[in-house]
């Protein structure tokens, strides 16, 4: 059985519902190292069961570089009105409008790229390396990887997040849904630069 001091310190290290937290500590028997363990397997697994689920709050959030040159406006959603005016929704919008004013990405994740947009790519590339005198099968691989890169460089929800490139932007959000307990989405955002 845990006792209250373990789930109140783990409760505010994680964020993590009491329930939830003395379940984990029971399982761990009471090893608080094992509980961490456990509440980071179950928010990957609750993070899957999450992302189905519809989001119909949320809010737009905006970002105005301090040299007045760069700006961006943000609709991100949620699930219910209460987590979208929570501090922790509020701070994940922000981190992720600096992101765009930084990153410049062009799409929220890889899947909204249209096909004519990277046929354009795929031809500036193709000239690049026509001539390089390697075999089909290297110049495809290596045509593949450099519209890889490309598509993680302009897709928001793939790069490097700008404070731990470590972690992505979806790896933020995934953590923010297994703390929050809500599914969380980037619907669109506007990038406008002088």
């Amino acid at each position: 059985m845990a006792d209250i001091e373990q789930i109140k310190e783990l409760r505010a290290e994680t964020g993590v519902s009491v329930s939830e937290v003395k379940k984990a500590l029971d399982q761990a028997n009471g090893n608080v190292e094992k509980a961490k363990e456990l509440l980071r397997m179950w928010g990957k697994s609750l993070v899957g069961k999450k992302l189905g689920r519809e989001t119909k709050q949320g809010i737009i959030d905006s970002y105005l570089h301090p040299n007045l040159k760069t700006g961006v406006l943000l609709d991100i959603r949620c699930e219910s009105d209460f987590v979208a005016k929570s501090p922790e929704f509020k701070e994940l919008s922000h981190e992720i409008c600096l992101q765009i004013a930084a990153m410049k990405p062009l799409f929220a994740k890889e899947e909204d790229i249209p096909e004519e947009f990277l046929d354009g790519e795929t031809k500036i590339h193709k000239e690049q390396i026509k001539d390089s005198g390697k075999p089909e099968n290297i110049v495809k691989q290596i045509l593949e990887g450099k519209l890889s890169k490309y598509k993680q460089e302009i897709s928001l929800l793939s790069q490097p997040w700008i404070k731990d490139d470590s972690k992505t932007i979806k790896n933020i959000i995934e953590e923010a849904v297994a703390k929050i307990g809500e599914n969380i989405e980037v619907k669109k955002f506007i990038r406008y630069e002088i």
